[in-house]
């Protein structure tokens, strides 16, 4: 059933990042935090993540613009060290403290508290039309890489982020889709490594890969489904449901409920 609830929700998660404004990472990583801990939980998405990108990399990537990636892209990286570094240091923190309800007992662990918050902050960024309008001069391009190479690394979210500091700096569109999947694919490979070096052994056993395997069909099946059942337009109604469900998990992992 786990598997099988995972493969819904990839399907579902690919499939509404087409009209819903959202990402894929975004949409994936608490789904997949109900099934393991929020650093394996946050592998596990960039393994999903990371496949699609290639897959895009391969239609789209000849159109990256050079300059863009050297002064967006590298440094996105380099920071995706640091995010990606800080998880898994705070991962092995203990919890703050516990709470009841009843006969039950819930941890409220720095790790849960940090990538819940997180969620709810992107969660709120990537609803907000101002913020999907907003547009950064190009001479913030290496701090805009920085800056989404950091929270890529740390939780997975960086789309918001990327397309802020991208969509200004001059670049046709053919060059901000291309650039924006190679810079995305290069966060992806570092974080993935330094999560490797931290879980080694969790990240691929048979249930993770069990489950990420068939998740990462049932996201290009729903990519394949939605570009050719749904128009490609932004639908409100759908944002604010998608929305309320990832803040109503970002407070269930920052209050130990999940």
């Amino acid at each position: 059933m786990s598997v099988v609830f995972a493969c819904v929700a990839a399907l579902l998660a690919s499939a509404l990042t087409l009209f819903s404004g959202f990402g894929l990472g975004t949409l994936l990583m608490p789904v997949f935090s109900l099934f393991f801990p929020v650093p394996l939980a946050i592998a596990a998405t960039a393994i999903v993540h990371l496949a699609n990108n290639l897959f895009k990399l391969a239609l789209v990537g000849r159109h990256a613009d050079r300059g863009a990636l050297i002064r967006f892209a590298v440094p996105a990286a380099i920071a995706a060290l640091a995010g990606a570094g800080l998880l898994t240091l705070v991962a092995n923190w203990p919890p703050w403290f516990t709470w009841h309800v009843a006969d039950e007992t819930y941890a409220v662990k720095p790790v849960k508290t940090l990538i819940g918050g997180l969620i709810i902050v992107f969660a709120v960024l990537e609803f907000s039309p101002a913020v999907g309008r907003l547009a950064l001069p190009p001479r913030y391009l290496m701090a805009g890489g920085l800056l989404s190479g950091f929270f890529g690394g740390l939780s997975g979210n960086q789309g918001a982020l990327r397309s802020a500091f991208l969509i200004k700096a001059g670049l046709s569109k053919e060059a901000f889709i291309g650039t924006g999947v190679v810079a995305a694919v290069m966060v992806d490979l570092v974080r993935l490594t330094v999560y490797g070096l931290s879980l080694p052994a969790a990240l691929f056993e048979t249930p993770v890969l069990g489950i990420v395997g068939p998740a990462t069909l049932s996201a290009f099946l729903g990519a394949w489904l939605g570009a050719r059942l749904m128009t490609k337009v932004t639908m409100r109604s759908i944002q604010i449901v998608v929305a309320v469900f990832l803040m109503l998990v970002g407070a269930g992992l920052a209050t130990g409920l999940l």
